[in-house]
């Protein structure tokens, strides 16, 4: 069967397919053999749709639209819209048990594409470089195998397809405001890595991510100045930089050396004329952190630091500080569950140890708030074309990637409900 054109999202032909990996031995024991041709062939194509035709967060519609056609055509019930374009599937199984749940993130950055490759993006200013096409499509491969397999299941799965995980504090925030994480017991997601090779999966307990945390501050003053008389009033622009300067160093001699923690400025604003002073400077940046306790004193010395010095030469400071998302902390009885069962399906080869956290973020973090979750890192390199980091106008991916993880998600959330079934 093929899947006509529709008008609604302009969905090119995608067959329903048939072939879909099976869950072999007793309460869905790992297989070894390789998922199938068209199984993969398929992700490819989810994928690859997708990439060409990104989406910013919580604009994700034509992105939702194509989910729910792909799982509804396969014969899975679809839940949404909610947090604006976003929506889950219930796999139930056929006895009763907990309800676990697993998160794909469907936004895309606004940054051109720079690849020259057939799928590259077909929308200026926007494409896929952080690996949520592939997220996307490693979701739906999850929702077919399990919803394949549900006879086997012992409890619910819960596939959800979110909105807006670039932003901040991320759409993880209203999918939760609008319930899609009631009654679950635990959580799972992958992010692509493109320092892994293709078939390695990073597992880590505890901090596999950063926290973020947005802060703006505009130095104010009660009029501009004469750049030749900057005695007769107040220079908010060296204001500004001795607070940039107190501010870099908050890191190390305040914080604690051995809790990892970044604080950056990447923006600053001020005048237009070369001989005025500015009424007002403005800059701003990122504070990261991987341990609570330090995430909220290094906030409170920012805004501190910044309103003491600027009344100590005369100015003002107005402090936005804006709550991203938290560290994604890892519970390490799901780790070590994960990494047997990808020691199992893939040989103790394909496990990872991260030995760092990343001081990126991830807005998986909020449902982690609420239960205990894993995030996995799947590796997608396999040459210089997919070596690009993440967010370079490059990016891409080994597609090949895609089907493996998807098999191996569905056998950790079988194993999982199993489990805890038992």
């Amino acid at each position: 069967m093929v899947f006509p054109q529709t008008q609604r999202n302009g969905l090119k032909p995608l067959r329903v397919i048939t072939d879909i990996p099976v869950l072999n031995g007793p309460s869905g024991a790992p297989e070894s053999a390789p998922p199938p041709e068209e199984f993969a062939a398929f992700l490819r194509d989810v994928r690859r749709w997708i990439h060409r035709h990104p989406e910013p967060g919580f604009e994700e519609r034509e992105t939702s639209a194509f989910a729910r056609d792909v799982l509804e055509r396969h014969g899975l019930v679809v839940t949404g819209p909610l947090a604006t374009t976003g929506l889950y599937a219930d796999i139930r199984g056929a006895e009763d048990g907990p309800v676990l749940a697993y998160r794909a993130d469907m936004d895309a950055l606004p940054i051109q594409d720079a690849k020259s490759v057939e799928y590259a993006s077909e929308r200026p200013g926007f494409a896929h470089l952080c690996g949520h096409d592939a997220h996307t499509a490693v979701g739906i491969g999850v929702a077919l195998i399990l919803h394949r397999n549900r006879a086997r299941l012992r409890g619910t799965a819960r596939v959800l397809f979110q909105p807006d995980e670039e932003g901040a504090p991320g759409g993880a925030v209203d999918m939760i405001r609008d319930g899609a994480l009631d009654g679950v017991q635990g959580i799972y997601a992958i992010h692509v890595d493109p320092t892994l090779p293709v078939g390695a999966y990073g597992v880590q307990e505890g901090a596999i991510t950063s926290s973020t945390d947005r802060f703006s501050i505009t130095v104010k003053a009660p009029g501009t100045g004469h750049s030749a008389r900057p005695h007769e009033t107040v220079d908010t622009v060296w204001v500004a930089s001795q607070i940039i300067q107190a501010l870099y160093q908050l890191i190390g001699r305040f914080s604690d050396a051995r809790k990892a923690s970044v604080l950056t400025i990447c923006r600053f604003r001020a005048g237009d004329a070369y001989n005025v002073i500015p009424e007002q400077a403005e800059f701003g940046g990122t504070i990261r952190t991987t341990d609570p306790d330090e995430r909220a004193s290094i906030r409170s010395r920012v805004e501190r630091m910044a309103r003491e010095l600027a009344r100590l030469h005369g100015a003002e400071a107005d402090i936005d500080l804006l709550r991203g998302a938290p560290a994604v902390r890892n519970d390490a009885d799901l780790a070590r569950r994960a990494a047997s069962v990808i020691q199992s399906l893939y040989g103790a080869e394909a496990v990872l140890p991260i030995p760092l956290p990343s001081m990126g973020s991830e807005d998986f973090g909020h449902y982690l708030e609420k239960a205990p979750g894993l995030l996995v890192r799947a590796g997608t390199c396999s040459g210089p074309e997919t070596a690009w980091p993440l967010h370079n106008a490059r990016f891409d991916i080994d597609e090949s990637a895609l089907a493996p993880a998807a098999a191996l998600m569905a056998h950790i959330l079988c194993a999982h409900l199993d489990g805890e079934a038992a």
